[in-house]
């Protein structure tokens, strides 16, 4: 089964098999990044505040949308990388196909939802009046390209699933070209406004989609995906939602608690969105060791326990978890001393960038938590027990976060109190994971 172009994580070194799948993905991210930060570098530059903060106040409200179809795709993921780790062409080949039939229904849904939802959803986020009209355009704009942003998803997960990442690395590296060249034209020299920079957004992320379906159409035999072949298995659906959707959910319900944070940001007015909104760009760098060693875990253990490699699996988890944390704190210092810096690059109106440090001096430090939650999430979910971090992220990302705002914002009248949501769920959600983890029987058996 494994050959150039995918991983069997089954074999050889575990931190090598690790590493070798991570740093693709790293790269990925950063590429994924900086065309998401270009959007608002671009914007913050030449159109000014109140476009900046148009396209910030949009970002929680994107993720609520498509962090659902996200975690589908995850489920779809280990679902595959299971398949191809115990060597079963069969179910490989009808996971594979399925996972892109309902992609494709799952696109076209998000598009109608997406565009015609915005003016209210936004609305009701309590968006400032005089970013709005801005806000709707890009919103809408953006949400006409769901297709794209959802198949490019199914498809990586396919890719990653079977061990490449470098494919979705190269095709994420020409769309970001794509994406800032296309930001430059449209809006610093023909300053076309806000809805340009989404258009940008949906023309690159469609180019990558359709490279990312080539290269699944010319793939190896055992994981390729032949168009004739596309259609909704039943067992294999069964399969993918009961993974996928507590995934998704999650993501939707974390976005929910996030646009509640979104819209107590709002109250603080327009310098305060567009400073907020350009500290979650340079999180989102920090994040990026985060995130592709939890899609790394995942994809290891998914396809160990296919393989019956149980004490391999253990082992890959730790490692995974103590590089994670390391890097992510290493990144949080770095960002906690630098942030002014940064956000001068988005915007430089003193009041924006005094709001975007106040929050990096308040979470940077505790990044190490943020990675700890998402590394354990992203092992269980390989493990099959997605219910498990949905459950414990649904409690203390969601209900905790938007209890104790409500409660404190109400005493305490404090953008500060809004910072300070993020440090005390993390650890919360941390500790949980954390006795969970020493305690149950995934740790001492996995074999049971």
């Amino acid at each position: 089964m494994a050959n150039t172009s995918s991983t069997l994580m089954t074999e050889g070194s575990i931190w090598k098999r690790i590493i070798t799948f991570a740093v693709p993905l790293f790269w990925g991210n950063l590429f994924q990044q900086l065309y998401n930060t270009a959007d608002s570098m671009i914007v913050g530059n030449f159109l000014g505040d109140t476009a900046l903060a148009a396209v910030s106040s949009s970002g929680s409200l994107i993720f609520l949308m498509v962090g659902f179809f996200n975690g589908i795709a995850i489920g779809s993921g280990v679902v595959i990388a299971r398949h191809f780790g115990a060597r079963d062409i069969s179910g490989l080949q009808k996971s594979i196909h399925t996972t892109t039939a309902f992609g494709l229904i799952c696109g076209c849904v998000l598009t109608v939802v997406g565009v015609f939802a915005a003016p209210q959803i936004l609305v009701l986020m309590g968006t400032p009046e005089a970013v709005l009209p801005n806000s709707i355009v890009y919103f809408r704009i953006y949400f006409s390209g769901s297709l794209a942003f959802v198949m490019y998803n199914f498809f990586v997960g396919i890719l990653q699933s079977v061990g490449d990442s470098r494919h979705p690395l190269i095709y994420l590296v020409i769309s970001s070209v794509v994406n800032i060249v296309l930001d430059l034209v449209l809006i610093g020299v023909f300053h076309y406004g806000v809805g340009a920079a989404a258009l940008a957004t949906v023309i690159s992320q469609f180019i990558s989609a359709f490279l990312c379906l080539f290269q699944l159409l010319r793939s190896p035999e055992e994981f390729r995906l032949s168009i004739r072949k596309i259609c909704l298995d039943r067992n294999m659906l069964r399969q993918i939602v009961s993974n996928g959707f507590p995934a998704g959910f999650q993501n939707s319900i974390i976005s929910v608690a996030n646009v509640f944070v979104q819209a107590n940001i709002n109250q603080f007015g327009q310098m305060a969105v567009a400073g907020c909104g350009a500290y979650s760009k340079i999180q989102g760098f920090g994040f990026l060791p985060i995130t592709c060693f939890s899609m790394a875990l995942t994809t290891f253990i998914s396809q160990n326990l296919g393989a019956k490699q149980y004490d391999r699996a253990r082992k890959g988890s730790v490692f995974g978890i103590v590089c994670t944390i390391v890097a992510a704190e290493l990144i949080g210092v770095f960002v906690y001393f630098s942030a002014p810096m940064l956000l001068s690059a988005f915007n430089d109106t003193a009041e924006v960038i005094a709001y975007g440090t106040s929050q990096a001096h308040t979470e940077t430090f505790f990044f190490f938590l943020l990675a700890f939650s998402h590394c354990m999430a992203g092992i269980l979910r390989g493990a099959g027990r997605s219910m498990v971090p949905m459950i414990i992220m649904l409690v203390f990302w969601c209900v905790v976060r938007i209890s104790y705002i409500t409660v404190m914002i109400h005493f305490i009248p404090s953008i500060k109190v809004v910072f300070w949501a993020y440090p005390l769920t993390w650890s919360l959600s941390s500790l949980v994971f954390l006795i969970y983890y020493l305690k149950s029987d995934w740790i001492h058996g996995l074999e049971k």
